[in-house]
């Protein structure tokens, strides 16, 4: 072994020993109370199991029976002190036993060079051992339709989206199952995250937040999501519109930056182009903010207006309409492709503008005009803003869904005139 594969090693084992430490350090604030001698372990016993750990697992690659045999006598060890916990304290609690054996799994995979994993597993762990009080309030004040919400949301995500083929179909195969199925779990997810949002950081907080967050993922799903709790009427239209509207100015934001990186020769004019939109944007989520009756920003939400914090209805008809765009700007490639490059680029961010950006980014240069360039991503952000308006109106109906959609109608229209005059 050469000194720095031993300096290597020597830093692996002093991370799997810190690990320890920091879990140890958890465990023994949160049982600080009980008596000495009565506790599974403490700050100590968990830095060595964090100890053993990563020197079982600088030992592996070399000599798997020293380390196997090493990671078996400690597990036999937290076997041994768990049932001497049991038996003397006369109750089960597997927290510090099944810590133990995480904290022994933590030094482990530092110790073998997965440094990032192995830290991530034990902060994650402090983490959630921190947080006991919070999770099992938050369990105390589940309903069951709430429960039985994050069951079906964890269904769709995390079984049926990874069995969708990942290939193309239908009409030009601009079908693609699992990329479609995304977003069904996006707009449900930013739905069931804002439903619960709303209930710990009060309603106006808790959307404009949702909004911002989820529009950095996706501004159609959010509006999509937004509209859908204007129709269920539960919540006050001002603050779901000026969430409409934030996600409005976050897409701008977004917009220009991806340019930036992607395409920084059309950032001049697509600047000056946008930025009016970014504005009114901005101006008409602060008068949609103005209109919010004034109350207590924190007050308890345990008595908000119940509804469904899991509704796919709107998800499927988002899911139906980007099909439906989809189509049509693979139709326009097939009847005009390269001749019409600009027009191409134009419809085809309808539903995504970031594919657009991308795409102006990977042309060889001097395919495009600086100006036209710019035109023609500022016309992407266009149409994509009046197909969000569109998905306010109809998802949310007219008669609520207006107030989401009328602010995204205004901010286009200005980028719309800027675009005329800069183009004529």
């Amino acid at each position: 072994m050469n000194a720095l594969a031993g300096y290597a090693h020597l830093i692996n084992i002093a991370m799997g020993l810190a690990l320890g430490l920091l879990v140890g350090l958890q465990r023994g604030w949160a049982l600080r109370e009980q008596a000495a001698g009565s506790r599974f372990a403490g700050i100590r016993t968990f830095a060595l199991m964090g100890l053993a750990g990563g020197i079982a697992g600088v030992l592996y690659s070399d000599a798997r029976g020293p380390a196997t045999s090493l990671l078996a006598a400690t597990m036999v060890l937290v076997l041994l002190g768990y049932e001497r916990t049991s038996r003397t304290s006369g109750r089960i609690d597997g927290t510090s036993g099944m810590v133990a054996l995480l904290t022994l799994a933590a030094g482990f995979l530092v110790g073998s060079g997965e440094r990032l994993t192995g830290t991530a597993v034990a902060v994650v762990m402090v983490l959630l051992l921190a947080m006991r009080a919070q999770l099992h309030r938050w369990v105390r004040h589940l309903s069951e339709q709430e429960m039985l919400s994050i069951a079906r949301f964890a269904l769709i995500a995390l079984v049926i989206l990874p069995l969708l083929p990942d290939h193309p179909y239908g009409p030009y195969e601009a079908w693609n199952p699992r990329k479609l199925w995304m977003v069904v779990v996006l707009v449900s997810g930013f739905s069931f995250v804002g439903y619960f949002a709303a209930r710990l950081l009060g309603p106006t907080r808790a959307v404009i937040a949702t909004a911002a967050a989820g529009s950095l993922v996706s501004s159609t799903a959010v509006t999509a999501s937004l509209a859908t709790r204007m129709k269920q009427g539960t919540e006050s239209t001002a603050i779901l519109a000026a969430g409409i509207s934030a996600a409005s100015v976050v897409m701008y934001l977004r917009v220009i930056v991806l340019a930036a990186a992607l395409a920084p020769f059309t950032l001049g004019p697509l600047v000056r182009l946008i930025v009016p939109g970014f504005l009114v944007s901005l101006a008409l989520t602060a008068w949609y903010l103005r209109k919010v009756p004034d109350g207590p920003p924190s007050e308890p939400q345990g008595d908000m207006p119940m509804r469904n914090p899991f509704d796919l209805g709107p998800a499927f008809l988002l899911t139906g309409l980007v099909m439906a765009l989809t189509v049509a700007a693979r139709w326009v490639l097939e009847q005009f492709g390269d001749k019409e490059l600009a027009l191409v680029l134009a419809v085809s961010g309808t539903v995504d503008v970031d594919s657009t950006i991308i795409t102006m980014g990977n042309l060889p240069a001097g395919t495009l005009h600086q100006v036209t360039a710019a035109i023609v991503l500022a016309v992407s952000v266009t149409l994509n803003t009046l197909f969000k308006a569109f998905v306010s109106a109809s998802v949310g109906g007219w008669s609520k869904g207006k107030h989401g959609a009328l602010p995204l109608a205004a901010s286009a229209a200005v980028v719309t005139a800027g675009a005329l005059v800069m183009a004529f």
